[in-house]
């Protein structure tokens, strides 16, 4: 069970925030993206009580394997490992300042 001071956090997209307005096509992935925002902002408020903070990182483009995929022409502005490095401080630290929040994590405009 989480303990008072517990930090769960979510990784969505900024998908779920902008939906397919960028990338035509993605509907499904944006909805289950946006759902995950939906469910954390949530469990926040049921557990503030209990001193458990929910969050969730919206991503933008990383260049990963699934994205040189999907986008073979396009060169991502994060690597995977400086995203998974913020990912792993976040973890650790943003607790201490947000909880029930939804941080768009991207170094370009959409």
């Amino acid at each position: 069970y989480l303990k008072k001071g517990s930090h769960v956090l979510a990784i969505s997209s900024m998908g779920g925030i902008q939906g397919s307005m960028k990338f035509p096509g993605l509907a499904a992935y944006s909805s289950s993206k946006g759902a995950i925002i939906t469910l954390f902002e949530l469990l926040a408020e049921e557990y503030k009580e209990e001193g458990i903070a929910f969050n969730t990182l919206a991503l933008g483009a990383v260049q990963t394997e699934m994205l040189a995929e999907a986008f073979p022409d396009y060169k991502a502005p994060t690597t995977a490992k400086e995203m998974a490095e913020y990912i792993f401080d976040f973890a650790l630290t943003g607790n201490q300042f947000y909880n029930g929040k939804v941080l768009q994590v991207s170094s370009s405009i959409p």
